[in-house]
Formats: structure tokens, C-alpha cells, sequence
């Protein structure tokens, strides 16, 4: 295949993860609770990290359900956010716990998150980058030509995703070696930093890909990646990292609508599982060509996704 001719079937390539096939047929509603009887086997990394903490799955969800029931002002944060973008809060407490019980370690109460949102932007030395190189400047490379012409920040940094990918990602690309690992995760993570922050536990990437979102519906300025301490004091303060957590369920519901034709918007273990895996447009896509054909499959539910459909009611009682 010549390089113009392998050029473009990429471009094409692309252009279909983009516009994710529109359904053949008109959006279903997927039917409440799990698909599984039993919760799917826990990740590895989740289970090293309750490890650490010396503290079961159990005791870590009894834990963050005790911190949102003694903060009533924080409830109704949620459900603030939660209206602005037209979801169930119920998304949004089951997506809070499923990270504090699997993923972020013990937390005492939400205040501490603003806390270090302060910490995080007095932090000068913070930068976005690879052995010296800030990513703004790593994407106006001529292999992200394409990805310049894309308006909305979600296709803007799945079309960057998607070139790691297929360009770099475990590559030696003009006497650079990279890691064969997630953009985010090579990019995003400056010195000390994690890879994911606040009571949401967002990831940096996942925060610029819906940054235009949240400055059109919440008035929050537009995020820079070349602006790293803002990034993390808008993904660590709870006052704006709601509506952030909030623009994320609301980016996976439309997505899914879109592109396989199902309604997860009454179904938070699907939202819950999608908050923590990721990859929303390519998962929505392989959905689809699934249910071309199999009418009747459905997205399924990761364990942390069938911890909150399992505990729903109890959930519930939070607000």
C-alpha cells in the first residue's frame, strides 16, 4: 500500500471512530440493575491499593458513605451539578463511592480535597509533558495535522488519543523512545502528581475533553493543558470538580445514545462502570456493531459497576 493511499484509509479509519456509525436503529432503554449475577472479578491494581490502606472493599464503602451522610451541604452540590446537566445524582454518588471504595485511599471528610486543590495550584512547577517536551507541544506535530480541525474538545483529545495510539505509543519516533502505555498516563502525570484527583478521582485528559462542555453549561473558564496547576485545582476543588464529574456522566450517556442507540441514563452501574474504564466512544462503538448483531445485548457492568447497582437503594438513601 503506498503512503498516501495508507494515509487515507487511517484518516477514514478515524473519521469513523469519530462519527461512530450513526445507529441503524432508534435508541432502547437498558434495563435497570445487572447483567451478572455475581460481581466480576475486582482489578489487580484495586486490590493492591485496599491492600495498602489496610482496609477491606467493605470498609472502605461503609467509609465514604459515612462522609457524604454527615455533609448535607455537599448532597446538594451534587444535585446542583447534577441538574445543570441533566442527570440522575444518583450517577454522580454511585461514581463518588465506587472510586472510594476501590480506588482512592481513606478519606475523612470532602474539605480535605479543597485543601489540596490549593496545594496543586500553588505548585509552579507543574507541567503537562514527556522527557522535556510540554504536550501542547507534542500534538502540533505534523501526525496530529488532522486532529487541528476538530472544534469540540472530546474529538479534539480522542482524535490526539487515537494518534498515540497508532503513531507513538511504544515507538522510537524521531530518537524518542515511548512507553507502550496510555496518552494519559505518559502525559499526564508531572511529579508528584497521581493519575487521577479530587472526590471525583478525574483524570487530567478526561477533564480537557470536557472542558467546552463545562464552560458552556457551568461558566467555568476553559481549561489549557499548558496550565497544569489550573487543571488540577478545577478537577480537585469540589465547588467546580462536580460539574466536571457531572459533564463526564452526561459526555458517556449521549455517546451511548448516539452512537449504539441504548439509553444508560437509568442504569448507574453502566455509568458508574464507564466513569471508571473509560474509552467511552470505542466501547460505544464496539456496542454497536454488537447489537447489529444481537439485538438484544447490552453494555455490562465492570465490579465496581455492580457494586453500585448491587447497593442502589442504600445509595439512594443518600439523597
Amino acid at each position: 500500500m503506498s503512503r498516501t493511499r495508507g494515509a487515507l484509509a487511517a484518516l477514514i479509519a478515524f473519521s469513523l471512530l469519530m462519527s461512530g456509525l450513526a445507529p441503524a436503529f432508534a435508541a432502547v432503554d437498558v434495563p435497570p440493575g445487572n447483567r451478572f449475577k455475581q460481581q466480576p472479578a475486582i482489578d489487580m491494581s484495586s486490590i493492591k491499593r485496599t491492600g495498602e490502606t489496610k482496609e477491606s472493599f467493605e470498609e472502605k464503602y461503609k467509609r465514604i458513605l459515612r462522609v457524604l451522610r454527615r455533609d448535607p451541604g455537599l448532597i446538594r452540590q451534587i444535585k446542583s451539578s447534577a441538574r445543570r446537566y441533566g442527570i440522575d445524582p444518583i450517577h454522580m454518588i454511585g461514581a463518588i463511592v465506587g472510586e472510594h471504595t476501590y480506588n482512592v485511599g481513606v478519606v475523612d471528610n470532602a474539605q480535605a480535597y479543597y485543601v489540596k486543590a490549593l496545594a496543586y495550584l500553588g505548585t509552579k512547577d507543574l507541567v503537562f509533558g514527556y522527557k522535556g517536551e510540554s504536550v501542547d507541544s507534542f500534538v502540533s506535530r505534523p501526525q496530529f495535522e488532522e486532529c487541528a480541525k476538530l472544534s469540540d474538545s472530546y474529538d479534539l483529545w480522542t482524535c490526539r488519543e487515537y494518534v498515540w495510539n497508532k503513531s507513538f505509543r511504544g515507538k522510537t519516533v524521531d530518537g524518542v523512545s515511548y512507553p507502550r502505555d496510555r496518552f494519559s498516563r505518559v502525559f499526564f502525570q508531572p511529579l508528584f502528581a497521581g493519575q487521577t484527583f479530587g472526590l471525583g478521582q478525574i483524570n487530567p485528559l478526561t477533564a480537557l475533553m470536557v472542558t467546552d462542555r463545562v464552560h458552556r453549561t457551568s461558566g467555568l473558564p476553559l481549561l489549557d493543558p499548558e496550565q497544569a496547576p489550573k487543571v488540577y485545582e478545577a478537577i480537585m476543588d469540589p465547588d467546580s470538580s462536580l460539574d466536571y464529574m457531572a459533564a463526564i456522566i452526561r459526555m458517556s450517556i449521549d455517546v451511548y445514545r448516539d452512537t449504539a442507540g441504548v439509553d444508560i441514563s437509568d442504569n448507574p452501574g453502566i455509568t458508574a462502570t464507564l466513569y471508571n474504564v473509560g474509552d467511552v466512544k470505542a466501547r460505544a462503538r464496539a456496542l454497536a456493531a454488537e447489537r447489529r448483531k444481537r439485538k438484544t445485548a447490552w453494555p455490562e457492568e465492570n465490579y465496581y459497576g455492580w457494586l453500585v447497582n448491587d447497593r442502589i437503594e442504600e445509595l439512594r438513601g443518600l439523597l
